[in-house]
């Protein structure tokens, strides 16, 4: 039942429909015109034949061509199927086109007895002439007759058969049936036709508007060069789609610039607390120490000059030290949140190795440390020297600060492990030592975190200095990490190589 609705609601349908209907009346209408009309009209044709035949008798008789009569008549005889009888006033047959009509006295008194005892109908009388539809139940032929008295006292008889006009009008109305049968056949190939060429065009209107309503603007109407509404409306169904996608994209620009503004609002408010929360918590022990020396200064707890500089020299390291750890903050704070720019470049990665070596050389010598660094002479990188130089600096100096004598090695090693299908080179810097536990792998990249084997103030350090590898390296995108050895541990990063 659905489905039938679902097809009465087609355009298809409803256009064979209304052509159906349509031509169904327009049977219809012929039919009762033909029933109805066409015999009226066929009977008012016959009336107008049989008073032209009447008034050319009578001018025949009023005039001088009375030789002409019967050859005229013969011929109006046979055009029109008539049968005409004419009488003198003594009631002698003058002329008649058909021997068997009223062909003696007697016989025409008979037929004229019979048709007044037949069913009769008068169409139109007047003076000069009667016209009637009789009936001859004897016969069973329906007549028109016209009787009519002449200006020269002659009798006029004219006769014309109109039974077949009514088989006719039967053999008619047949034919119209017939052809209601084709023509709805006609419209239903047409109708297939007509509605494929105006229903695919707006199926395919609808398609798109429904597309529209769900932001799929991907699809267009194909223009033609037809100049009718449906292209019209095409070409409007085009430039609302394209001004519906192009504002839609205005107002997702305007969304995403929206939430990035919210989103930096709230990084820097983040970083705002983070930055708070970090430098009270690491400023604690120097603010003390400051505030307790700096008492004692005031309160000459040591009066000999040797304490009280041992006093300011402590004060100052410790100040030094909150400096650095703010700078280092700051900077950290910037990397970590995409608002330091990167000036990156292509430079040899083994002369900067070399030269992190050359500046750590005191501390190496200090604690007697072997390096083993042996590589290609130059292998091109394509990152921000200042930036990988810290990087590897603070692996190297976290290194220093972890190193142990381990089966009598005690040595730093650096490589350069260069993979040409990726195009990356990776960086590997490792120290004979302890290994790091499992748990404490992924917390070493945090802030201030510290292993407690190196929680101490001699060393220097802040906490944060594999921060800043994690930051950094979070920016470039690629690989860096730890991994224990089975004689101690190594860092590594990944960095783009010069492109070929």
């Amino acid at each position: 039942m659905n489905q039938f609705k679902n097809a009465l609601k087609s355009v298809r349908v409803r256009l064979f429909m209304t052509l159906s209907f349509v031509i169904l009346l327009i049977i219809l209408f012929l039919i009762l015109v033909n029933n109805f009309v066409f015999g009226q009209f066929y009977l008012y044709s016959k009336t107008k034949a049989l008073k032209s035949v009447y008034d050319v008798v009578n001018h025949y008789y009023n005039g001088s061509q009375i030789m002409d009569l019967e050859t005229q008549l013969e011929k109006m005889a046979i055009n029109n199927n008539f049968d005409i009888l004419i009488k003198n006033d003594q009631n002698v047959n003058v002329f008649t086109s058909n021997k068997d009509f009223f062909s003696t006295l007697g016989q025409m008194n008979e037929m004229t007895n019979r048709f007044y005892s037949a069913s009769e109908e008068i169409i139109e009388s007047d003076k000069k002439f009667n016209i009637k539809k009789i009936m001859d139940n004897k016969n069973g032929i329906t007549y028109v007759l016209l009787s009519a008295i002449l200006d020269n006292g002659y009798l006029l008889y004219i006769r014309i058969p109109i039974t077949s006009i009514q088989e006719s009008v039967k053999i008619s109305n047949n034919f119209l049936y017939l052809m209601a049968g084709f023509a709805i056949l006609i419209a239903a190939v047409i109708v297939s036709y007509v509605s494929r060429k105006f229903g695919d065009p707006i199926a395919e209107l609808n398609d798109i508007a429904k597309k529209m309503a769900n932001l799929d603007f991907s699809h267009k109407y194909k223009i033609t060069n037809a100049d009718d509404e449906i292209n019209h409306l095409g070409k409007s169904i085009n430039a609302m789609s394209d001004k519906l996608e192009r504002t839609i994209k205005q107002l997702r620009n305007t969304n995403i610039e929206l939430e990035k503004d919210i989103e930096e609002k709230s990084q820097i408010d983040e970083m705002r607390k983070s930055f708070i929360s970090d430098v009270s918590h690491e400023l604690k022990t120097p603010i003390a120490l400051i505030q307790g020396y700096s008492e004692g200064l005031l309160e000459n707890v040591n009066s000999d000059e040797e304490n009280r500089r041992f006093y300011a020299e402590v004060i100052l390291d410790e100040t030094n030290k909150m400096d650095r750890l703010v700078k280092q903050l700051l900077e950290l704070m910037k990397l970590e949140y995409g608002k330091r720019e990167f000036q990156d470049k292509e430079f040899n990665i083994v002369e900067l190795e070399k030269e992190i070596i050359r500046k750590s050389q005191v501390m190496l010598e200090e604690k007697k440390i072997e390096i083993k660094f042996q590589t290609m002479d130059e292998i091109t990188v394509f990152a921000d020297d200042f930036y990988i130089e810290q990087v590897i600096s603070n692996y190297l100096t976290n290194a220093i600060k972890h190193i142990k004598e381990l089966n009598d090695e005690k040595y730093i090693q650096i490589d350069n492990e260069v993979d040409i299908e990726k195009n990356k080179v990776r960086v590997k810097v490792f120290n004979t030592g302890d290994t790091i536990k499992e748990e404490n792998i992924a917390r070493i990249w945090n802030r201030f975190y510290k292993i407690d084997t190196s929680r101490n103030r001699e060393d220097g350090g802040t906490g944060i200095g594999l921060s800043f590898v994690k930051a950094i390296m979070s920016n470039y995108g690629n690989e860096y990490g730890v991994v224990n050895r089975e004689n101690g541990v190594e860092f590594y990063l990944e960095l783009n190589m010069k492109m070929e």
